[in-house]
């Protein structure tokens, strides 16, 4: 930080020294480290309220005496109404900045959270839901922009990850709230379930206010200084810093020689234009980052993930765990592996890079569906309990959250964030987060009538098809953004073709160890 910038002559030798050392990773920023943490805690409240409501659904329909299908609506509505809070929230960030609209997401879902809590019946309970979907929606979109704008590139694949860490760790919170306050009595153990969320969101909402405006988004109001500022405080050098703010300047348009505090910018920053440049009008790049945007969210949630969370209570039923506090308890180790596995992840991410990562993440769930589907058919066809089918399943689903957590999970949200175009990216990430919600609504408000219709390893099966699908558009289509800089993105996507990529990948081999330092400098990957 500040202190590798003073330069002086008895430096100089250690500097030619360092330059010979690709290997020798930059220090952590511990700024951007902290306000990436920030920012990402705000995901915690859309994991809570996936956790929370796989065990709050057991006790509300034995309270509200509901059918399956208004379960299924319950439970899954959240995601559609999310909708609402993703496509609203890029106008919102353009216009009031990044971090007020964390802190606005926040104070949405203190809301919703407490008129769940409050819930008196079904209506009640729907009202509750919408107003903390909105929350949500605006959280999933906005924590990850944020962070990959205020990230530095070497470690952005780790910073942009923690959304996912954060949604992960809110599902594990999420299921011990539903074990901790399962024995008390029925009208009040799921009405405090709900209602627990609304005390993070407050600390959360005032907790933001102590971070810096995104870079990026000063410098599209025109406010220079105050970009300086943060982006010196974010990168890992002086140089970098200057790197950063000559090419937010370019994609705003603003001269390169232009360095007063405040300039006049041409207002296009609050989303006019940009949507039939976006949908209308794309360039060929900006089309197959939009197609790669659309793709990865997609996919993500139509390869089953939140019909696992949500309903592994009723999975592990299925498999033979009868009670509902081993079914919860079970609950809880899903939890856990998702949340070791994404920590792990996290620190892949810029080590290995996206690609590999994300195919070997698809290739893990297809084999983890297509074996729990079939052990899951197994107990289906069998008068008496197999023990061996009933363990496999367990074995299974812990293997599908891993596999899913170690790519799948944290890429999706990382690679979304980093590759529209600035003056596209608020608007193209919240995009990305409508396709990942109407998906995820679609597959949570489904799943149980699809397994009755089709039998629950029919399901899985058919996710597990889906997953295999997901795997060759992956291979085809996504090139990797690793160490690349947010701003060479949509030549990255112009020029990219597999065949030579992978062409490429095999003369490259041998001299990896030179290329290795050189990545973070926007070398081209084909």
């Amino acid at each position: 930080m500040a202190g590798v910038a003073v330069s002086g002559q008895p430096l100089a030798a250690e500097k030619i020294v360092a330059d010979f050392e690709p290997s020798k990773k930059p220090k952590r920023n511990k700024y951007a480290f902290a306000c990436a943490i920030l920012a990402s805690m705000n995901s915690i409240l859309l994991g809570y309220d996936i956790g929370v409501m796989s065990g709050a659904i057991i006790y509300i329909k034995k309270d509200l005496n509901i059918s399956d299908v208004k379960v299924e609506i319950l439970t899954g509505i959240i995601n559609l109404y999310c909708l609402i809070g993703a496509a609203a929230a890029g106008r919102t960030s353009d216009w009031i900045g990044r971090r007020y609209t964390i802190v606005l997401a926040g104070a949405i879902f203190f809301v919703g959270a407490l008129l769940m809590g409050f819930s008196t019946n079904y209506a009640f309970l729907m009202v509750g839901r919408f107003v903390a979907g909105i929350g949500v929606g605006y959280a999933l979109m906005i924590a990850p922009v944020y962070t990959a704008e205020v990230s530095p590139a070497s470690t952005r694949g780790f910073l942009t990850s923690f959304p996912e860490v954060f949604i992960n760790v809110g599902i594990l919170l999420g299921y011990v709230s539903n074990y901790a306050f399962s024995k008390l009595r029925l009208f009040l153990g799921w009405r405090l379930m709900l209602g627990v969320g609304a005390i993070p969101s407050v600390i959360l909402a005032i907790v933001v206010l102590g971070m810096p405006e995104s870079p990026r988004w000063l410098v599209m109001q025109g406010r220079l200084g105050e970009a300086k500022r943060v982006l010196n405080k974010t990168s890992d050098s002086e140089e970098e810093a200057q790197g950063r703010l000559s090419d937010i300047k370019e994609a705003a348009g603003i001269p390169q020689d232009c360095d007063d505090d405040i300039v006049q910018v041409t207002k296009r920053s609050h989303g006019e234009g940009v949507w039939k440049e976006l949908l209308i009008y794309p360039t060929p790049s900006v089309r197959r980052v939009l197609i790669a945007a659309v793709g990865i969210h997609f996919f993500q949630q139509s390869s089953g993930i939140d019909s696992v969370v949500l309903y592994s209570p009723r999975i592990f039923a299925k498999a033979g765990i009868t009670s509902s506090t081993p079914q919860l308890l079970a609950t809880i180790a899903v939890g856990f592996v998702k949340t070791i596995f994404i920590l792990v992840a996290t620190f892949l991410l810029d080590r290995v890079g996206r690609r590999p990562l994300l195919l070997t993440s698809v290739a893990g769930m297809i084999i983890s569906l297509a074996t729990l589907a079939m052990g899951l058919t197994v107990i289906d066809h069998s008068h008496e309990k197999v023990p061996w089918a009933v363990a496999l399943c367990i074995v299974m689903v812990l293997s599908y959250v891993g596999c899913f957590s170690i790519g799948m999970g944290p890429i999706t949200w990382v690679y979304s964030s980093e590759i529209f175009p600035l003056r596209l990216r608020a608007q193209g990430a919240s995009m990305g987060v409508a396709v990942n919600r109407v998906t995820s609504g679609v597959i949570s408000m489904t799943f149980l009538s699809l397994y009755e219709a089709i039998t629950i390893g029919g399901a899985f099966f058919l996710y597990a098809g889906i997953a295999m699908v997901s795997w060759v558009f992956f291979y085809t289509f996504l090139p990797e953004t690793q160490g690349r800089a947010l701003e060479d993105m949509e030549v990255l996507f112009e020029k990219f073709n597999w065949r030579e990529s992978k062409r490429k990948k095999e003369v490259n081999g041998n001299d990896g160890q030179i290329q290795l330092g050189n990545t973070a400098n926007g070398q081209s990957h084909g």
